[in-house]
This record gives structure tokens, sequence and C-alpha cells, in this order.
């Protein structure tokens, strides 16, 4: 019987490679933890994203947060324009003047 010579050895099995250890238990933990959070913050984020698109879609303000503050005070200056039927000129909606006709919609 011929004996063949190898020069590399099989590695031999390692059973605490495939065993519980608490350090990959708290990994997994952790890995899943982060996982389940940020889902949530995502889901949370888009949801009140729609809720404030449907505000906007029936006119109201959409809702402050933290972030925003600054341009949302200063989209509570805007006011929405509208046209004049008569001499097709915009006005602001809240607080429209006569253009100076005869004949114009809005009061002096």
């Amino acid at each position: 019987m011929v004996k063949v010579l190898t020069l590399l050895a099989p590695a031999p099995y390692k059973s605490t490679m495939f065993g519980f250890s608490l350090q990959k238990l708290l990994f997994t933990g952790l890995v899943i933890a982060a996982i389940f959070y940020g889902f949530r913050w995502f889901t949370q984020m888009q949801a009140r994203r729609d809720q404030n698109v449907r505000r906007r879609a029936k006119g109201g303000k959409p809702r402050s947060t933290g972030a925003n503050r600054e341009s949302t005070a200063a989209a509570d200056d805007i006011e929405t324009m509208v046209e004049c039927k008569v001499c097709g000129s915009f006005v602001a909606s809240g607080s429209a003047r006569s253009c100076g006709r005869d004949d114009c919609p809005y009061p002096d």
C-alpha cells in the first residue's frame, strides 16, 4: 500500500464554533433589537409623512416638528392668492381689496 504525503492536513473539528456563548447571544440580540427599532422608527416617520400629506390635501397645516419650527413659522405668514374675476390680478384671499374698478367684486 502506498501512502500519500500531503502538505496540508485537514483542520480539526472545533465544536466551540457552533456552540453558544454569551458574546454570540448578546451580539445576536443587539442586531435583532437594532433591526426592530430601526424598522419601527422608519414606519413612524413614514406614517407622519403620510399624515402631513393628507392634512395638506384637506387644506390644513402640517404638524410641526422640532426640526422645522422656523420653516413652519414662515409658512404661517404665507397667504393663498386668488385671481380677481374682473381684472385678472391676484390678491391675497384673506385681505382682498378693491382694485379701483367699478365692477370689482372685492370691498374697498
